[in-house]
């Protein structure tokens, strides 16, 4: 049986959407990802829900785009830099995820999917997690590598979901200001 996913035991992780690698990115897929990668930050605002940024060797790809950088300055998050391509092989990346507080549930989203995202899930599988990889907040330089990334996720043991899955499933009940400020990021 598939958990619900609740703010308190949820973590939304962000790998490596970066100025330079998206450049490479085709521009609809770049587009979709931010979109929803914006709704997922602001659903997790908005729901308290605890974010993880990392950003694969700044230094060479840059920081992470801006309009996402600016959801993340609002939420009081700063990016984690890190080399490995699974973000748990940054030893700060997993101190971050891996708090007293450990999330039950981490959504993730992000590119590469067929390198960073899949590493990165298949480690969090591995560890226990409940992994949940965001199908429309996740891009790869070509649609084939994406597909067989996000393939390669589930056979890892993630669920493969989609950014209002994850933000209903998180509200939980149409009623009050969060599901009035979350209906509006959908439309």
């Amino acid at each position: 049986m598939l958990p619900r996913l609740t703010p308190a035991s949820s973590l939304l992780l962000v790998v490596d959407v970066q100025e330079r690698l998206a450049q490479a990115m085709p521009a609809e897929a770049m587009d979709r990802l931010v979109h929803n990668t914006c709704i997922l930050l602001e659903a997790a605002r908005v729901l308290s829900v605890r974010v993880v940024v990392t950003e694969q060797y700044p230094k060479g790809l840059g920081p992470t785009v801006a309009p996402i950088a600016e959801k993340l300055a609002a939420l009081g998050v700063t990016p984690i830099s890190k080399l490995d391509f699974s973000a748990l092989g940054e030893h700060a990346v997993a101190r971050a995820i891996d708090t007293p507080s450990r999330p039950r549930s981490v959504i993730v989203a992000g590119m590469e999917s067929h390198v960073c995202v899949f590493q990165t899930s298949r480690e969090l599988a591995h560890r226990g997690y409940e992994t949940f990889v965001v199908e429309d907040a996740v891009a790869s330089r070509r649609e084939e590598n994406r597909q067989a990334g996000l393939a390669l996720c589930a056979r890892a043991g993630a669920v493969r979901t989609v950014t209002e899955s994850v933000v209903f499933d998180w509200l939980g009940r149409a009623e009050g200001e969060a599901f009035k400020a979350i209906s509006k990021l959908v439309k």
